[in-house]
């Protein structure tokens, strides 16, 4: 694993973006993350903007006991809410990427909230390497 941004961290799966999905979806299972959201970024340019790219996936991934542990320190944390993981196209392979929650909570000034980023972040690290390996 790696990280991608200031924001991000992530990895490279030698997998189409529709296998690496499910591998995806298992491993945040797995740290206890449900998927919300989606948001086929691909289909919104085409039907949009008439843009043809390559597939392009967020999902935003929730932990309900970690969401509501922040949102009862502190409700505004919903604006910062979900966990986005995008699945992206690279040449037939996969580039997964979570956004960092320390990196996006951290902006928050509630001594409560680290802790919560702190958990957040290993669960998606975890989860991400485990996409790695085919877990």
């Amino acid at each position: 694993m790696s990280t991608l941004s200031a924001f991000t961290f992530g990895i490279r799966v030698h997998a189409p973006v529709p296998i690496t999905r499910q591998r995806v979806e298992t491993a945040l299972r797995a740290e206890g993350f449900g998927v919300l959201t989606e948001i086929d970024v691909q289909a919104t340019m085409k039907a949009k903007l008439g843009i043809d790219q390559a597939p392009f996936l967020i999902l935003g991934a929730c932990n309900p006991p970690l969401a509501h542990r922040a949102l009862e320190a502190d409700p505004s944390v919903g604006a910062l809410l979900p966990c986005n993981v995008v699945l992206r196209d690279d040449h037939g392979e996969t580039i997964v990427e979570a956004m960092d929650p320390m990196a996006v909570l951290g902006i928050v000034d509630h001594p409560a909230i680290r802790p919560v980023a702190v958990e957040a972040r290993e669960r998606l690290a975890r989860a991400v390497a485990a996409v790695d390996t085919g877990a």
